[in-house]
């Protein structure tokens, strides 16, 4: 199938949704909206969510939202895509996933006329949008970053996480950096284990700490849980001159980079609220007002800013 075959059938479907709904929905504005986690208890998705609540309230939209957490297995965020689908909801936010594992569920809610909205998950045929940020122009920021501020040798620990499209692309970008620095040895490597992403951190770092002690420079994380997760077991050790990165730009992250005698050395902001009420205008107006999607949606995948945080510019990011 063609991607102009797919664009024509999802806005047919958008069509046919609106005209099915739109006098309920423009009389009670009381859309039914159903919000699949790919893992709740992330920051970044809890974060998207507060934007998109913030911007409910905002512009007074009185929407049924229903929240079905996944626990970062993509098997359940496939079933929950389904089960969104079959009670007939009038679209579907879907975020921090891999929509690729989704195809199937996602061909689904196409066919069923239900709209499929996704924050960070990698575009596929058959949703109306994916809005991000660009994960190999912030690893590329950060990176060097790292590899810089340790001189260009030393001893890393690169922890990675292959399931979710954009840790993924962050690393494989490290990797490639990591080429041009051939004074820096990888002591080790760990792919984090998305169902309990800080316990497996924590786990692992305690590892490396008690193999490698003083002989580690550098921590590379994917993003700022499990970098702050490294940071603790290093304190918990004594050691207190590791430098270590993060990506995300969390407040708590921020605030870290922000202390002078901190591990945490930089970090990427991430506009997670942004994303959350551009979501809520799209729906409204493709949904809510029947908008044509081509002429709401610039683009297939939407990438928002996500500037470099370190300790000279962290204050503008509190």
């Amino acid at each position: 199938m063609t991607n102009m075959t797919v664009k024509f059938r999802t806005s047919v479907m958008a069509a046919a949704l609106v005209a099915g709904t739109a006098s309920a929905a423009f009389a009670q504005d009381a859309l039914d909206i159903a919000w699949v986690h790919s893992n709740a208890a992330a920051q970044s998705e809890q974060r998207v969510k507060a934007g998109f609540e913030a911007w409910l309230d905002e512009t007074g939209h009185d929407w049924n939202v229903s929240f079905l957490d996944s626990q970062g297995s993509g098997e359940a965020t496939a079933s929950n895509l389904q089960d969104a689908v079959s009670r007939g909801v009038d679209a579907i936010i879907i975020t921090m996933s891999d929509l690729r594992a989704s195809k199937a569920a996602i061909d689904v809610a196409l066919d069923a006329g239900v709209p499929v909205f996704s924050v960070d998950s990698g575009f596929v045929e058959g949703i109306q949008v994916d809005v991000t940020t660009n994960n190999w122009a912030m690893s590329a920021d950060v990176s060097p970053y790292l590899l810089d501020q340790i001189g260009g040798s030393g001893n890393l620990v690169f922890f990675r996480m292959a399931e979710h499209h954009g840790t993924r692309k962050r690393g494989d970008v490290m990797e490639k950096v990591l080429q041009e620095y051939g004074d820096v040895n990888v002591l080790a490597e760990h792919n984090i284990d998305y169902t309990a992403f800080f316990e497996d951190t924590t786990s692992t770092m305690q590892d490396y700490v008690a193999r490698f002690g003083e002989d580690i420079d550098a921590v590379w994380a994917p993003w700022d849980e499990p970098a702050q997760a490294t940071i603790n077991v290093m304190k918990a050790a004594g050691l207190t001159d590791v430098k270590v990165i993060g990506i995300d730009g969390h407040p708590q992250a921020v605030a870290e980079v922000c202390k002078q005698d901190s591990m945490m050395i930089a970090t990427v902001s991430q506009p997670f609220e942004g994303m959350g009420a551009q979501v809520g205008d799209w729906i409204q107006q493709i949904v809510g007002e029947g908008m044509e999607r081509d002429s709401v949606i610039p683009s297939d995948i939407v990438y928002m800013d996500a500037p470099l945080v370190t300790k000279q510019n962290c204050k503008d990011f509190m």
